[in-house]
């Protein structure tokens, strides 16, 4: 990730990933299994805990990540490639169709471990938003792109906010089946961006071509 220049391309890039990363689709499913025996304004809270918890977790994973690769010895490719490895898990339960990706466990009593724990990490910051944040990390190179990577977390992060501050209203609205399809659809993307960070892992490691991987 070359941050040496700002440009369009590098903010429109880095904004898809976060989109994908931290953004509210991939928790979508799981969020509205976990929370439907909860009232709506229960449920609310739970999205707004869990919106928070993720920003939180994403802002620490960037502040840090480069520090904790080197104190460690993990190279960025390494990260790369097992963030390519858990998102293709977490991708192919969604390929195979929605019943497939949340395991049916009990309610826990406590809703704000729940909205922490599955809902915050892994499901809204995914192992793509880790993956890139820590890259993100090491590779900044002035304060102006830490403000930029940090900018464009606490947007996706006020958008996450914005639909699960009202997710009571959008429960309402939105087709079963659609949502369904949507599902699969996004779990086949989902798994070729998986391939992708496994073979970007792969070239930064040096074991394939570096070219190969883009």
């Amino acid at each position: 990730m070359d941050f040496s220049v700002i440009n369009l391309e590098l903010v429109a890039t880095l904004l898809l990933l976060l989109l994908i990363g931290i953004g509210p689709k991939i928790a979508l499913v799981p969020f509205l299994e976990k929370t439907k025996k909860f009232p709506p304004e229960r449920q609310v809270a739970i999205g707004k805990r869990m919106v928070l918890t993720a920003v939180g977790a994403a802002v620490a994973v960037f502040v840090t990540g480069g520090l904790l690769l080197r104190l460690l010895h993990i190279t960025t490719g390494a990260v790369a490639v097992a963030g390519g490895i858990i998102l293709a898990l977490i991708a192919v339960k969604m390929a195979l169709g929605a019943e497939e990706v949340v395991e049916n466990h009990e309610v826990p009593a406590d809703p704000d471990k729940l909205a922490v724990y599955p809902l915050a990490i892994p499901y809204l910051f995914n192992p793509v938003g880790i993956t890139v944040l820590i890259i993100a990390s090491d590779s900044v190179d002035s304060i102006a792109a830490a403000a930029l990577v940090l900018g464009l977390v606490l947007l996706v992060g006020a958008f996450d906010y914005l639909v699960f501050s009202n997710i009571d209203k959008i429960a309402k609205r939105i087709n079963p089946t659609s949502l369904i399809v949507s599902e699969i659809v996004f779990g086949v993307l989902l798994t070729a961006v998986a391939v992708q960070l496994f073979v970007l892992g792969l070239g930064l490691l040096g074991i394939i071509e570096r070219a190969a991987a883009h």
